[in-house]
């Protein structure tokens, strides 16, 4: 079963990504920051990650970072957030991809499709 790590500070929206994806048999990791990302993704790799930015404690950018010095095989960081410079930010990162917030769940499934393959 492919894995979805959901990376976001919003409660709701984490909720409404792990039904979502669930629903399309995605087995979802959720966390609700940056550091909590972390411990995830050591805990079980995920084939895509689904990353906001804003977030308190340890931001979008700071995961990436961290996620990328570390070890093992990388999977493809989608960016989904609100910011108005997304697509830059994204891009610096060194994202796959990005999708501004509100996104359609259409578009959002058809990016994790993309990157994780059919679950």
């Amino acid at each position: 079963m492919k894995r979805v790590l959901v990376v976001d500070d919003d409660e709701d929206i984490r909720a409404m990504l792990d039904l979502a994806l669930s629903a399309e048999g995605y087995e979802v990791v959720t966390a609700a920051d940056g550091a909590a990302g972390l411990d995830a993704v050591r805990d079980a790799t995920p084939d895509v990650i689904l990353l906001d930015l804003k977030m308190p404690g340890m931001g979008g950018e700071e995961f990436a970072e961290r996620y990328r010095r570390g070890p093992g095989p990388r999977a493809p960081v989608v960016v989904v957030a609100a910011a108005e410079d997304t697509a830059q930010r994204a891009a610096e990162m060194g994202a796959a991809a990005y999708l501004r917030k509100p996104f359609e769940l259409d578009a959002l499934l058809s990016l994790v499709g993309r990157f994780a393959g059919a679950p």
